[in-house]
């Protein structure tokens, strides 16, 4: 990562990026929710990257060192909390699904930074909303074993790649045996695990940036769209074309 900016407080604000821009490495004393209104989010640190859509939130815990970057057209909710205030008991960054109460909380309470009493409750319900959030494992960890780095790299580049571990392994110079411990030990989940999350990430990423969802399902490797409609469902609650920019919030 670049230089780390230190910022000591939290932003409570709202503000607009435009597809591909990015806001670079820094860190906050306070702990941070950020929410995107409209557009895809993603959250870098040392220890992976975290992707939200409309429907869901990040919690950034205070002290993390974090990198934004948008994919469309980004309406971005940013809401501080001091480094005691913890509601969550969360200590690494988390995705949170955001229902509808409370994401017109959170725009209210990003678009309004008058001290007033209104603002006070307002907060109190925003917190007692988050608590009852349920959490999202939609978490890209970043390997640090070589042979690992080498592996996922491959996928990266191209998250349509449908070999197997296997074939994979041959190309790094291992066994598919090893390569699965490392997963296992290096990432805490499985290949098929590491592989579905990622083909979430840049489905996400290309349905923000238009793309018919036939397409995502093949640029990410899914046998077909009902395949790729099926995962995305059970994991979102709702199909992927509620992405599509245009479409109506869809928490369901």
């Amino acid at each position: 990562m670049p230089e780390i900016r230190h910022q000591p407080v939290a932003p409570t604000r709202a503000q607009l990026l435009a597809s591909g821009a990015r806001i670079d490495a820094h860190r906050h004393d306070d702990h941070q929710i950020i929410y995107a209104g409209r557009g895809v989010l993603s959250i870098t640190t040392d220890a992976g990257t975290w992707v939200a859509p409309g429907t869901h939130a990040i919690w950034v815990p205070a002290g993390t060192v974090h990198a934004h970057r948008a994919y469309g057209d980004l309406e971005l909710h940013l809401l501080g909390l001091p480094a005691g205030d913890n509601p969550l008991g969360l200590t690494a960054p988390t995705v949170l699904r955001v229902g509808p109460l409370l994401r017109e909380l959170i725009i209210a309470y990003t678009r309004d930074d008058r001290d007033h009493p209104e603002r006070t409750r307002l907060r109190a319900v925003l917190l007692d909303q988050l608590r009852v959030s349920p959490q999202q494992p939609l978490h890209l960890p970043s390997p640090t074993a070589p042979l690992l780095r080498a592996v996922c790299a491959v996928l990266m580049d191209n998250p349509g790649d449908t070999r197997t571990l296997g074939e994979l392994g041959r190309e790094a110079g291992a066994s598919d045996r090893t390569l699965s411990r490392l997963f296992r030990s290096d990432l805490g989940m499985t290949f098929p695990q590491w592989r579905t999350q990622l083909r979430l990430h840049h489905a996400l990423i290309l349905l923000a940036e238009r793309t018919p969802v036939t397409a995502v399902a093949h640029r990410c490797g899914w046998a077909s769209a009902s395949a790729f409609i099926d995962i995305f469902h059970k994991t979102f609650g709702h199909t992927p074309g509620a992405h599509l920019p245009g479409s109506p919030p869809d928490s369901a």
